[in-house]
């Protein structure tokens, strides 16, 4: 059933495809009905597989002379990821339903780009998963050079240079363990069972998790993520920072953690009082966290803000990963799904609800406009995604901030202080962001009339009720998804990882 998910993004693409030119109503239509499909699917399958334990949803040979299978599976950090890639598709499109130039090849860009996620979290064929990994490179590197604004060539090329450059590190360190292994398999589940050296691991490791890390916004290879948000359209945008972003955290578990366990484990001597690569990663983690939140500080650019806050909170989730004990961990895995859908929600407010009627994003012209009485609903919007991002209880990021505190206070309590230092910040910019977008400074008098702007939308209205609503789901009722990742870390996959570095 899963594997649905993959046919139907992709089929829907091809018949936006072969709609007559101009049919822009059908084209929304048929890529809402698509997503919402693919959406059933992964909802129907996150219901029905609440072990959480690892099932194949299709295994069978396809270059066998080479050991390549066309295998998909899943397990509850894989269902929870692709119960993410649902909301935001379907959210996505909602945002997009102003969408008139080419909408039906921009919706089958989108679709495209969905599939290939899709396709991302269900591949336990490490060749199979690349592919899937590199497709998603093509459409967003489209979507944001048609159909984006601010220098968007420059930011769909940076995007698309980086993605290229982590994909050839992942590339190098997935043939070296290919043939390492003696050339036979590309099987995720095999290849994390051969007891690959330490020395390989020592330096296949930070090579895969790089490579994959780049796209997760490692600080200092997080550049392209702020360009890239900022140039892309509002969907784009939900894109990148709900689901593609989390590609890469998702390949620096799955693949790199998994594969190379022992690459995480000591050096054996100290350099600059780091002795693994662990601890390497869970300092640039760190970094990236603070860096992000102080840049978001002090920036102009409404967009900006959250381009810099998603930097942020992906660092969360390296460090969580990091951390290598149980609550750090499924907090990272809980931490993807919250990030996804209150950045997704707060780049919507953002491009679609205020960039797209007043045209300007600087915090400067948007206070006086007194947004908050002619767009009440975007101002409520952002205040709501606001709190959340901030770890308000009741919504997702609480419960995930608050895991990633925990494991890290275990496993680096000097970086769990310096964490709590970046969410104070992240509580000044947020706030900051809020009172200059929405509201005008006090005894400051408009020269000129408020001007008119087109109500919120009442597809504009569904996707931001969707994602506030599945925030709140998430903050109330955690315990529906631990069930499910918690049992993953168990699994015979992360054997390798528990019984080296496990804390």
């Amino acid at each position: 059933m899963l594997a649905g998910t993959i046919y139907i993004s992709f089929l829907g693409a091809a018949g936006l495809l072969l709609l007559p030119k101009g049919s822009v109503t059908a084209a929304r239509i048929l890529a809402l009905l698509t997503a919402i499909a693919g959406f059933a699917l992964a909802l129907t399958s996150f219901v029905h597989h609440r072990s959480g334990e690892l099932f194949t949803v299709t295994r069978v040979p396809w270059i066998p002379t080479l050991g390549i299978e066309y295998h998909l599976a899943a397990d509850g950090i894989s269902l929870t990821m692709i119960l993410l890639t649902g909301i935001i598709a379907i959210t996505g499109i909602l945002f997009s339903w102003n969408i008139v130039e080419r909408t039906k090849e921009f919706f089958a860009f989108y679709l495209l780009l969905i599939g290939a996620v899709y396709g991302v979290f269900l591949s336990y064929d490490l060749f199979l998963l690349f592919v899937f990994y590199e497709i998603v490179i093509i459409p967003k590197y489209f979507l944001i050079a048609i159909w984006g604004s601010t220098r968007r060539e420059y930011g769909a090329m940076k995007l698309a240079i980086y993605s290229f450059v982590g994909s050839t590190m992942v590339l190098i360190g997935l043939i070296a363990a290919y043939v390492v292994a003696g050339s036979k398999t590309t099987s995720l589940v095999d290849l994390a069972q051969y007891p690959f050296s330490l020395h390989f691991q020592m330096l296949a490791f930070p090579l895969v998790f790089v490579g994959f890390a780049i796209l997760a916004g490692l600080w200092p290879f997080h550049t392209w993520a702020p360009t890239g948000h900022v140039a892309a359209p509002t969907a784009a945008s939900m894109l990148l920072a709900g689901v593609v972003m989390k590609l890469g955290a998702y390949g620096c578990l799955r693949v790199a953690m998994t594969l190379f366990p022992l690459g995480l484990g000591p050096w054996g001597f100290h350099v600059l009082g780091l002795t693994s690569w662990r601890d390497v990663f869970a300092l640039l983690a760190v970094i990236g966290i603070i860096y992000g939140a102080l840049v978001a500080l002090v920036q102009k650019d409404f967009k900006f803000v959250i381009g810099y806050s998603s930097v942020s909170h992906m660092g969360f989730i390296l460090l969580g990963l990091m951390t290598l004990n149980q609550i750090g961990l499924t907090g990272a895995v809980l931490q993807m799904l919250s990030h996804g859908l209150l950045a997704g929600l707060m780049f919507a407010v953002v491009g679609r609800m205020v960039y797209a009627r007043t045209h300007t994003r600087e915090l400067a012209i948007l206070g006086p406009m007194n947004l908050w009485k002619i767009i009440p609903f975007a101002a409520v919007t952002f205040i709501v995604a606001g709190m959340a991002s901030m770890g308000l209880p009741g919504f997702s990021g609480f419960w995930a901030e608050l895991m990633i505190l925990t494991g890290a206070w275990r496993s680096y309590p000097a970086y769990a202080l310096c964490v709590g230092f970046g969410i104070i910040i992240g509580v000044v910019y947020i706030w900051r962001a809020m009172l200059k977008a929405f509201f005008a400074e006090t005894g400051v008098e408009l020269t000129s009339p408020q001007p008119s702007l087109p109500p919120i939308t009442l597809p504009e209205r569904l996707g931001a009720i969707i994602l506030i609503g599945a925030s709140i789901f998430v903050g109330v009722c955690p315990q529906v998804f631990q069930n499910i990742i918690i049992p993953a870390f168990n699994s015979p996959l992360f054997e390798g990882l528990r019984k080296g570095s496990w804390q």
